[in-house]
């Protein structure tokens, strides 16, 4: 069962929503762009004696890409387009710095190997380093994303924001 209050639904686009299986994640997606808290509610789910339709081999590649894109949307819209700060740097800067490591690393390695000469501490360091320091800001953004998330509802910030208002 989905439960969701009348103020964030109104803010969600419906007719954006996913019509197939991919509409609960989809909805968690919508919802995060609006900032709207979710809680699990628990309920025993109790299935009849029908059979799903959905092919897992079709399903894992479909819903894969529509992550990926939802993901990609949600960085976007929080870290860039809402509003710019350290994590927005580090979701930049750390990819940027774990791919130049790899491909300068990869490169010196295959070159070195090919003269047959013993890589400089210094050569290691320009590639390992840039990985080292990549890395560590992608764990640094995903900290910030997982503590950045709303835990007042949106009903009763948007209350809020109304009583300051008058």
């Amino acid at each position: 069962y989905t439960a969701i209050h009348h103020t964030a639904l109104s803010l969600i686009p419906l007719h954006k929503l996913h019509r197939g299986y991919f509409f609960e994640s989809d909805l968690l997606f919508r919802l995060s762009t609006i900032r709207g808290v979710v809680t699990d509610m628990p309920h025993r789910a109790l299935y009849g004696s029908e059979r799903s339709g959905i092919s897992l081999l079709a399903a894992v590649p479909t819903f894969a890409l529509k992550h990926l894109r939802n993901f990609l949307t949600r960085i976007f819209y929080n870290y860039y387009l809402r509003d710019f700060q350290l994590a927005s740097l580090e979701w930049l800067l750390g990819p940027v710095l774990i791919l130049f490591g790899l491909i300068f690393g990869t490169y010196q390695w295959i070159d070195h190997i090919q003269q047959q000469i013993e890589a400089s501490a210094g050569t290691v360091m320009l590639s390992g380093l840039p990985l080292i320091v990549g890395l560590q800001m992608l764990l640094s953004a995903i900290g910030f994303d997982v503590d950045n998330q709303p835990r007042i509802p949106l009903q009763v910030r948007l209350d809020q924001a109304t009583v300051s208002a008058q």
